[in-house]
């Protein structure tokens, strides 16, 4: 069979979630060779940190991805864009919350998604300083796995109204004007707001326990790998503008449990 055919395509998915679950954490358990230690701390161009862990972890990443699928293209935070494959693209995040990692909070995680034809088709959520993480892929659901190594599947809660919602968002501080007094609105509105999180507050999203997670500034390896955990738990996850997410998208995402309280705060977003 052609390399190329759709079939021989979906052949290439049905194999890549276990491997990509086993990549992530192989790859979180480097970075906690690093977490709490002493590192010398840079300012990327957009005045976000980076440490020598970012960029060990990434070219672990890399180089596993690169062995198993020599064809795949490969989208990462630290090393941008490799490879032209158009319908295959591994998407990497090595540390989602390096604030939180060189501040010894243990609330940030590994990212790795696979995205068929631009869309996320495999995602994981690695949070290895908690040893939990979540594992999805398209149609087969959303699983969890505690630090004791127990397994269950992940579902959303029923939350379809602002006033029963737990929202959260990691920090106010990267939303703006109007934005920023939307956001606040909402906060007051919900039922619970916390702040704080990154990457974890999609899988506490999809496992049940946060209803509503608005975010601004973000970038493709931030929250692709969250499409499919959502998703696949029963949650919604769009731009602000009601749109799918993808490698093009703005940077604006809102993840609900229920499609009524997705429609509500994108309502509020937009008033």
């Amino acid at each position: 069979m052609p390399p190329n055919t759709p079939q021989a395509e979906l052949e290439c998915l049905a194999g890549t979630t276990d491997f990509a679950a086993e990549l992530a954490r192989r790859a979180g358990q480097l970075a906690l060779q690093y977490f709490r230690q002493r590192l010398d701390i840079e300012l990327k161009g957009d005045e976000s940190p980076v440490t020598i862990a970012d960029r060990a972890v990434e070219r672990l990443l890399r180089t596993d991805i690169r062995e198993r699928f020599p064809g795949h293209a490969i989208l990462g935070e630290e090393y941008g864009h490799t490879g032209t494959n158009e319908a295959f693209t591994w998407v990497l995040d090595p540390i989602d919350g390096t604030r939180s990692f060189i501040t010894g909070w243990p609330i940030w995680g590994t990212l790795v998604a696979l995205l068929h034809n631009g869309r996320p088709e495999v995602g994981i959520i690695e949070m290895p300083a908690l040893s939990e993480r979540w594992i999805a892929a398209r149609t087969r659901g959303t699983r969890f796995e505690d630090v004791s190594g127990d397994t269950s599947r992940a579902v959303t809660s029923g939350a379809r109204t602002m006033a029963e919602a737990r929202f959260y968002t990691t920090s106010l501080l990267f939303f703006e004007g109007e934005s920023r007094q939307r956001v606040e609105k909402i906060a007051q509105a919900a039922h619970t707001a916390r702040f704080g999180g990154d990457c974890y507050i999609y899988g506490l999203l999809a496992s049940g326990h946060v209803d509503l997670v608005i975010e601004n500034r973000l970038m493709p390896y931030d929250f692709l790998a969250t499409v499919p955990v959502v998703e696949e738990a029963g949650g919604i996850i769009t731009d602000w503008s009601g749109r799918a997410l993808d490698v093009e998208s703005d940077g604006r995402v809102v993840a609900a449990a229920t499609p009524e309280l997705h429609e509500t705060a994108l309502k509020m977003l937009s008033a």
